[in-house]
This record gives structure tokens, sequence and C-alpha cells, in this order.
């Protein structure tokens, strides 16, 4: 007889079914777990073997044999040992096997039988409700998996008491939900003194979610302006919070299972390897585009970044997905994110301070800024010089609008966004626009049409740039409530664009 019960195997944010099969048979004593397993999976002999005995259980002086279905797809991690554990116990007739083959379950077992919450309890429990299974996980993991709904979710804080729920002698309720985890404080966009135009370029970003790049002396506020962009976006929809909290749950960063309608803010330091800017390693985990999904990805010494990793965002940038192929693997992670970039003019960092005269100017920031390469700056929308803020601005009193203003500004152009895209698939905001649909919906009036022309003419815009104009000039006719695209909408558009000393 072989008993069965249902686990997944993780391929980006995809779950995968997995048969695990158990016979116990005639034969020399011993325990063997067959289907490619990794090593951690491998190891779940042991762990369940302790489990058992600490449950008084006696492992009879068979063969067992665990079967992971299908065996050509790679099995990774310890969430493997409940399923291991489960189909065992139906093998030895201690739990029902229809339960067992009724349920998909996760969770890595103690010695002691506890169960050891898992990353990957959201997207286990989409693959549940897809098959109609109850999901089985540690009680640590079950307000996470709750989120989904569609799926009963039995979580447990031990294999004994799945065992007593299976033969009716404690049944364990449903998880619940957990909280939806508070907003962080926001830091006020009013903190900024001066720098209206940065601030001014950070909304029409934030609405159309436009690629910046901000360069500027050290000290003159881009990292502070970047900080406060969190504050004036809008909160994740419940299926944007559902996508971007599936990619977090693989890496285990969801607390308590609460699932954040924050958009995620990631900020890499400027050695971080291209593995962990776009993903890879060992198990193709996601990278920070990925984590930034739906949200925001800083990257503060833009030009610090080894060339090759910059160069790998080109893509990611364009298609709002990335591919990460391995020998062993190819795995598809979504990477809708918006980018925000901040460097120095140039190595020492005061090129344009006339104080502080640069000794090898020109050629120091034609050197530095250098290192982003053309195509890679071609995809900034806002490309933004922020000057040093004198001491004299800093004891003025705040000026401009608050963060939550400028939010309010934020959703009605995002809004219009959603109703004029809601029939389209893929479209989203104006920065997914393109081809015909730009043409159509962001189509300028004759005045407009004829700077874009002698703008294109004159600077020599590639086509990629002529459109993200476009693009731009729509955003800011939106933030004006305009349904057409007229010419001061594109002059503003073209002045983000145009900026000398960073212009590709």
């Amino acid at each position: 007889m072989v008993a069965r019960t249902f686990t997944v195997a993780f391929q980006g944010v995809e779950a995968r079914m997995v048969e695990v099969q158990c016979a116990v048979s005639p034969g020399l004593p011993s325990f063997s777990i067959v289907g490619l397993p990794d090593k951690a999976v491998s190891e779940a002999r042991e762990r369940v073997r302790s489990a058992f005995g600490a449950m008084a259980i006696a492992l009879p002086s068979r063969r067992i044999t665990i079967n992971l279905s299908p065996a050509d797809l790679p099995k990774e991690g310890s969430h493997f040992d409940l399923p291991i554990a489960l189909a065992l116990l139906a093998a030895l007739d201690i739990i029902p096997g229809d339960a067992a083959e009724g349920a998909l379950s996760l969770g890595e077992l103690s010695l002691d039988g506890a169960l050891v919450a898992v990353p990957g309890a959201l997207p286990a429990a989409m693959a549940a409700a897809e098959h109609g299974r109850v999901l089985l996980c540690p009680r640590a993991s079950g307000a996470e998996a709750a989120w989904v709904g569609a799926a009963q979710v039995i979580a447990a804080d031990s294999l004994g008491d799945l065992v007593r729920h299976f033969t009716g002698q404690r049944p364990i309720a449903p998880a619940e939900p957990g909280e939806v985890a508070p907003a962080p404080a926001s830091r006020d966009m009013r903190d900024v003194r001066g720098q209206e135009r940065a601030k001014r370029a950070l909304e029409i970003a934030a609405a159309g979610r436009h690629h910046l790049l901000m360069v500027g002396t050290p000290g003159s506020g881009k990292s502070m302006l970047a900080a406060r962009l969190p504050g004036i976006l809008p909160p994740l929809s419940p299926a944007e919070a559902l996508e971007t909290s599936m990619i977090h749950s693989l890496c285990g960063l969801l607390d308590e299972g609460g699932i954040s309608r924050t958009r995620p803010f990631r900020e890499p330091h400027h050695t971080a390897s291209m593995a962990a800017i776009t993903g890879g390693g060992r198990s193709a985990r996601p990278g920070e585009i990925s984590l930034a999904h739906n949200g925001v990805l800083f990257m503060d010494e833009f030009p610090e970044f080894a060339r090759s990793v910059l160069e790998t965002l080109r893509q990611p940038i364009e298609s709002g997905e990335v591919m990460i192929a391995r020998a062993n693997a190819h795995v598809k992670y979504p990477c809708r994110f918006m980018l925000i970039a901040a460097a120095n003019p140039c190595r020492c960092g005061y090129l344009s301070d006339p104080a502080r005269a640069c000794s090898r100017a020109p050629a120091c920031g034609d050197d530095y800024l250098g290192r982003i390469s053309g195509p890679l700056m071609d995809r900034f929308d806002l490309r933004l010089e922020v000057p040093p803020v004198g001491f004299t601005d800093l004891d003025l009193p705040p000026s401009g609008d608050d963060s939550a203003t400028i939010a309010a500004r934020v959703a009605a152009a995002r809004d219009i966004q959603a109703q004029r895209y809601g029939d389209l698939p893929g479209l989203r905001l104006n920065a997914d626009a393109g081809g015909e649909v730009l043409e159509q919906t962001a189509r300028p009036d004759a005045e407009g049409r004829e700077l874009l022309q002698r703008a294109a003419g004159h600077f020599g815009l590639s086509a990629r740039g002529y459109h993200r104009v476009l693009r731009l000039a729509r955003t800011i006719a939106d933030l004006d409530a305009s349904p057409e695209v007229r010419r001061p909408h594109l002059a503003e558009a073209l002045s983000y664009r145009l900026t000398t000393r960073i212009a590709a």
C-alpha cells in the first residue's frame, strides 16, 4: 500500500504541486527519500525519525521509501519535513489516508516534533486553493497563509497536534488572517527646505511610476528627498499587496502573517552583487528589483555600482519582469518597480560647486557619470540636477505642500490612469503605455507636437526617449486633470529630460 499527501516546490513565485508517496515494504530496515531531493530534504529522515521518537511512535523494522513526484523536478528546502511525516503516518494507519491525501502541507520539524515556520506559505496557500485542498502548516505561518481566503488553513504547533486533529481527539480551528501591518511613520516633504523643483519631479515620478535620476553635490538632499517618496505614494491595492507579499513570503520577510499595504522601498548598498540586485544564487532567489515590485528601488551612489550590475537593469526596467537563467533552473520574477537613482556629479562630488573647483573638471565628471551607459541613461524619464541648499535657506519656514497634500494629487492622477487603462491587459500607469496606446492617449495639441518635433530633432532624441517624453507629459497633464496633452506639459517634460550636464 502506498500512502499519499501533497506539498509544493517553488519555482520563482510559482508553487508547483509535488505528490509525496510513502511505501512501507518488507526488506532490510531503511529509510530512503528519492525524487531529486537536495541536502535539506534528504536530512528530513533524521528529523522525522527523531520527531516520531518524541511522540513514542516506533518506526517499523521494514523498508520505508519516500518518493517525491514528479521525480525530475528539483526539491529544495526544509518544508518537505511535514508532508513526509504525514505520508508516513498515513502509511502506518496512524492518521486516515484520505485526510492526508486531501491536504497540502509544508513545515519544518524540530527534533521534538514541534513545527517551525518556513518561507512560502502564501504561494502554497494559493496552490492549495487552486487544487481545492486543505493547507497544513506551522502555527507561525497560519496567519500569513489565511490571507488567501479560498483555502482552509490548519495551523498547528506540533506534529502531535495534527495527529490529534486528524483522529478527532482535538480538532484545530482554521487559522485567521493576520492584521494588516500598519504603515510606518513616513517623513514629510515639508521637512525639506528649498528644492522645489526636485519635489515637483518626485511628484511626477510618483504619479506615473517614472524612473528618476538625481545628480548633485554631497549634502544637497538627494537621499533626504528619496526617503520621503513613500509618503506620497498611494497604498497598494489588494491585488498588488498579494502580488508583492508572495515575493516577500518566499524570502521570509512577512512579519507574523501581516500583509502590508505600504509600497516597498528598497535601498541596496552600492557593493551589492548582481545576484543580490537581480536575483540568483543556487536557488535562484528573488533580488532587490523583485522585492521592490510595485514599489521603489532607491540606488544611492549610482555610478559606484558595478558596471555589470547596472547593465542588468536595462531589460527588467522595460519588461517589468526578470528571467533568472541557471544551469538547473529558469525562474521568472515580476519586478515592476520605480527606479530612483542618486549620484554625485564627479568622484570628488564638487564639480558644479564654484566654491570648491574640481582640479580635473570637466574630465572628472565625464569619466564618473560615463559609468552610466547611454542605453541605461535613456531609460530615465526624469533627470534632475539637485543644487546645494544655502545656509540661509535652512532658517526659512517650511515651504510647499506637505506629503499628504501631494499624495492626494498623486492618487487622483493614478485614478485617472486606472480609468484610462482599465480594460487594457498589462497596463496600469503611464509608464507602461507604448505604441498605439501611447499615441492615442498622449497625442499632443498642434503647438505641443511642433515643440516636441523641434526638440527631438535638435537634441537627437531616440525613439525610446521620444516616447518617454510623451509618457511624462501625459502624467503631467493628469496631475493638472487635463484630458489633452498641451504645450506647457511637453515643455516641462522636456525640461526634465534634457538637463545639459546629465543628458545622454
